[in-house]
């Protein structure tokens, strides 16, 4: 019977992670509370308690799983690109235009969630993890990581002058330290 308890567990946390994210989403995720997303999740704060010790731990289970899904769509859609400095550029543009393309993940990076954002980025192992499926480095795959945070921050004129930014400044430096 310790699957059931273990399967109901995940599911638990799977539904308080997606009210979250809805919360984070129309909100900002520095102007959700906890007491919030128990009521969304339909769960008392205690419950929530019991499987997020606070805010910041949910706030980085939730961006944990989120890059987790964006970085498993990222290498599909790289792998078959041929040369380092290449899939490097695929892999930085596709992330950048999935992020942007998910209401989701998007909110994160405006002007409310941009703070909490670059904490959980500078702490998170698994956002380093993300960056080591495109660089063997790292030290290379935190700094990749920083650079993606920075151009969804502050975006470029448009697609082609991030591409080449990319181009020109990160994937030579990348290709040649590792």
């Amino acid at each position: 019977m310790t699957w059931l308890a273990d399967d109901r567990s995940r599911l638990a946390t799977e539904r308080i992670i997606d009210a979250a994210g809805e919360l984070f989403t129309a909100r900002g995720p520095a102007a959700v509370s906890m007491g919030d997303v128990a009521r969304a999740a339909g769960c008392s704060r205690a419950t929530l308690y019991r499987y997020f010790s606070d805010r910041r731990e949910l706030q980085l289970a939730y961006v944990h799983r989120e890059a987790r899904r964006i970085g498993a769509t990222v290498s599909r859609e790289t792998a078959a690109v041929d040369g380092r400095e290449a899939r490097l550029v695929a892999a930085v543009s596709s992330a950048l235009r999935h992020v942007r393309g998910t209401p989701l993940l998007a909110a994160w990076f405006g002007a409310d969630g941009a703070a909490v954002t670059a904490d959980l980025v500078a702490s998170s192992e698994v956002l380093e993890t993300l960056g080591l499926g495109i660089v063997d480095d790292p030290l290379a795959a935190r700094w990749l990581l920083r650079v993606v945070v920075s151009l969804l921050l502050m975006p470029g004129r448009d697609e082609a002058e991030e591409q080449a930014l990319v181009e020109r400044f990160v994937a030579p430096l990348l290709a040649a330290s590792v």
